[in-house]
């Protein structure tokens, strides 16, 4: 089984197969940012990167691709931008994904956004179902999204679409996973006493309680934040491991790079068991 992933950024996707039991024999990944591809690399050497999505064309692949998966960039889509969807040039590169299907058609696909307009869904939904019009929803033919929050596989309320041709997907069973159990002990990080702002929030996160998205922008105010057992009027933001976990990432899989871009790379990326929940409906032996 060759696998291409569009907009790779650390390769969760290789993290969700191995977790679903999939194997595969290449793994082509197209990702611009520089820190992301260096953890991909230290985590898994194979990878073959193609850079920018924009010049990858499917003429140029010897081997079939028999899944294409990725989450092309959600910032012109969300309700916390400016949803300038389409006219945006990020919104547009959702084209590049439908151009390289319609280029390769490998048997499998699957495309992650965030929660937006229905009228933007209605547009991804169009192009894919005529790229794929066999593809059945329910009783019905043509691809449309299914939404999971990834609350039940984390301690993470992450609401996602997920458009595939995947058979067999269902809603995950809930972990009942909380704050609680992710949260490291001992951790020396600076107590905060005034009201956490970053996420527009009214409070942080108490331990008996999910935490909210984590994003991905780089800066302190978008890493989720934990209030005190002790005194709930003082909290402390999440450390890398702990959002890790969040995303059901391995801890320290993100090691190599500044906080920072360890911070903004697992914004950018998948929860991993989220993912791992959708291919397995591809099966373990597929292709092989």
């Amino acid at each position: 089984m060759n696998v291409l992933s569009l907009f790779d950024g650390m390769s969760c996707g290789q993290l969700a197969l191995n977790k679903a039991n999939i194997k595969y024999d290449k793994y082509y990944a197209s990702e611009i940012d520089k820190y992301a591809i260096d953890i991909a690399r230290k985590n898994y050497p194979n990878t073959i990167h193609l850079g920018d999505i924009q010049n990858v064309k499917g003429e140029d692949f010897i081997d079939n691709i028999d899944l294409i998966f990725g989450g092309s960039p959600c910032q012109s889509f969300s309700f916390c931008g400016k949803q300038q969807n389409f006219d945006d040039p990020r919104g547009k590169l959702f084209y590049e994904f439908a151009r390289l299907l319609k280029e390769l058609k490998p048997k499998y696909f699957l495309l992650e956004n965030v929660m937006m307009k229905q009228e933007f869904q209605d547009v991804i939904s169009k192009t894919l179902s005529d790229i794929y019009p066999e593809t059945k929803f329910g009783n019905l033919f043509g691809v449309e999204p299914l939404k999971i929050c990834s609350s039940l596989l984390s301690a993470q309320k992450r609401k996602r679409l997920y458009w595939t041709n995947i058979p067999n997907i269902t809603l995950p069973k809930d972990k009942n996973i909380l704050l609680s159990d992710i949260l490291e002990n001992d951790v020396c990080e600076p107590m905060l006493s005034n009201i956490y702002g970053g996420f527009k929030e009214k409070k942080p996160r108490q331990h008996f309680t999910k935490s909210v998205t984590i994003r991905a922008n780089s800066g302190g105010g978008n890493i989720p934040s934990i209030t005190k057992k002790s005194n709930k009027n003082e909290y402390r933001q999440l450390t890398v491991n702990e959002v890790e976990k969040l995303q059901t990432i391995p801890i320290d899989y993100t090691k190599g790079v500044s906080n920072t871009q360890r911070y903004k790379m697992i914004g950018n990326g998948w929860t991993v068991d989220v993912i791992a929940h959708i291919l397995k409906g591809i099966g373990e032996n597929h292709g092989r």
